[in-house]
């Protein structure tokens, strides 16, 4: 263990003294927000800084211009880090103020901190380079850059086209509202629209016509009368919840009978076999009240992602890690910067985490990093960033990702995750129980992806959205 020690050290030293070069990478991700499969600019820092640090890039991965796979070394074990970098709608923000103030009112923000998961899971891998250079460690190490996670579309494109194969293992972070390394497990998830046509007709005269927002507003009857018969999941961690909205309901004046309506149905469940098994009870509620209207309905699979297999001991290895290093050192000011942001969102002003939280299991939210966990052993640590009691997804994760609170979270993540693959490069018997653990989880099943075989990568999607704000 003496020559691991001295890799940790090594790999400790080397994030502490390589960290501009990160700082710039994050921060033109930040400057530069994109949506959703739109991440030109935000994806080739991060494929340019790999190629300058010696790793092989494979640009356009699974047939998604923005998705990529950058490899170093050769043979086993393959560890796989993973790397975002899209922004969210509407969440625009000026770095300075302490207040809501968006650079482009509209405009997409970096409200979920992917900017410093994408420069952070890099400089994890490039530190692991230099480590396997440093003491002439076998293996290979792979940054998955993983586009389109605030859809949950990117890694199910990946994943079914292979390219979450032949991996021993994979580590991955998220900046959050406190520190830790649980043994989680997340939702099962799908996304899905129901697009319904019918006949238009005057007011007057309905009889010639046939409603779709009739049909449409039939299926939410039967889908609400199909709760009670739905397991209902394990509360408090979770429990299995479907929302609806109606995005298009035809012509918008009361005597026109509407021919067209488009009803979307987001699914979380505690199991992909629940999940699934809801999706098409909830199909044939579309096609029943297809059937009831006389009108016709055409189902549209957005997304869907597997729940998460969790893994404790590589997760129990990262919370080791995370001891070592210790949760990111906040300074007084940025408490400070925290607890106006807290001010202004009307929550209580205690500042940021301070310590690492206990490790356990439990659920967290809902990602698709899960199609990672149905390959090899996963785990995923939690670094403070942002505020607590504030929830995520608004201008204030923006403005802390921006910020030398969202430098020191990265900074704390690369270590960790450095640290973790060493362990995995250097520990046989850690992979071995990761592996073991893994098998006895899955329970004979393998991975498969749940999206359809001809469902080709949606690449325009918020191409519009972007132009208008490029």
């Amino acid at each position: 263990m003496s020559e691991l020690n001295k890799i940790k050290d090594f790999l400790i030293k080397w994030n502490e003294e390589n960290t501009e070069r990160f700082y710039e990478a994050e921060q033109k991700i930040w400057n530069t927000p994109e949506l959703s499969m739109q991440e030109f600019k935000s994806s080739a820092v991060l494929m340019d800084l790999l190629e300058e640090n010696g790793f092989q890039v494979e640009r356009g991965a699974a047939g998604m211009p923005t998705a990529f796979i950058a490899s170093y070394g050769e043979g086993r074990p393959v560890i796989g880090i993973n790397a975002e970098y899209d922004a969210l709608p509407g969440l625009s923000q000026k770095a300075e103020p302490l207040t809501k103030e968006p650079v482009v009112e509209g405009a997409p923000g970096q409200g979920c901190g992917h900017n410093l998961l994408g420069a952070g899971g890099a400089k994890a891998a490039i530190a692991i380079k230099n480590a396997m250079e440093e003491f002439g460690l076998g293996g290979t190490v792979k940054v998955l850059g993983t586009p389109a996670e605030e859809l949950c579309l990117g890694k199910p494109f990946m994943g079914k086209a292979g390219c979450f194969e032949g991996f021993d293992a994979f580590l991955d972070w998220h900046p959050w509202s406190y520190t830790k390394a649980n043994y989680d497990s997340c939702c099962a998830y799908f996304s899905v629209k129901y697009h319904f046509k019918g006949r238009t007709s005057h007011g007057n005269s309905p009889w010639h016509g046939r409603s779709a927002l009739d049909a449409a507003m039939l299926q939410a009857h039967g889908v609400e009368l199909m709760r009670e018969h739905i397991y209902p999941g394990c509360p408090p961690d979770a429990a299995n919840t479907i929302n609806y909205t109606l995005t298009n309901t035809g012509p918008e004046f009361p005597s026109v009978v509407p021919d067209v309506t488009t009803a979307w149905y987001i699914g979380r469940f505690i199991t992909t076999e629940d999940a699934q098994n809801a999706l098409g009870r909830i199909t044939k509620c579309a096609e029943g009240a297809a059937l009831a209207t006389e009108t016709e309905v055409e189902t549209e699979l957005i997304t869907a992602t597997h729940h998460k297999i969790p893994n404790k001991a590589l997760a129990e290895a990262v919370h080791k890690n995370m001891q070592l290093v210790g949760p990111p050192a906040f300074t007084e000011e940025e408490h400070e910067k925290a607890k106006a942001i807290q001010r202004e969102l009307g929550a209580p002003e205690t500042g940021l985490p301070k310590e690492i939280s206990p490790f356990e299991g439990g659920y967290t939210v809902v990602c698709d990093t899960s199609e990672f966990s149905w390959n090899a052993p996963y785990a995923s640590p939690w670094i403070a960033m942002g505020m607590e009691n504030c929830g995520w997804h608004h201008w204030g994760v923006a403005r802390c990702a921006a910020d030398t609170m969202g430098q020191k979270s990265m900074d704390t993540a690369a270590k960790v995750i450095s640290l973790s693959a060493a362990d995995l490069l250097c520990d046989p018997d850690l992979l071995s129980r990761a592996k073991a653990e893994f098998d006895e989880r899955m329970e004979g099943r393998t991975y498969k992806c749940l999206l359809p075989d001809d469902y080709e990568p949606p690449i325009h999607l918020n191409e519009d959205v972007m132009a208008k704000y490029r």
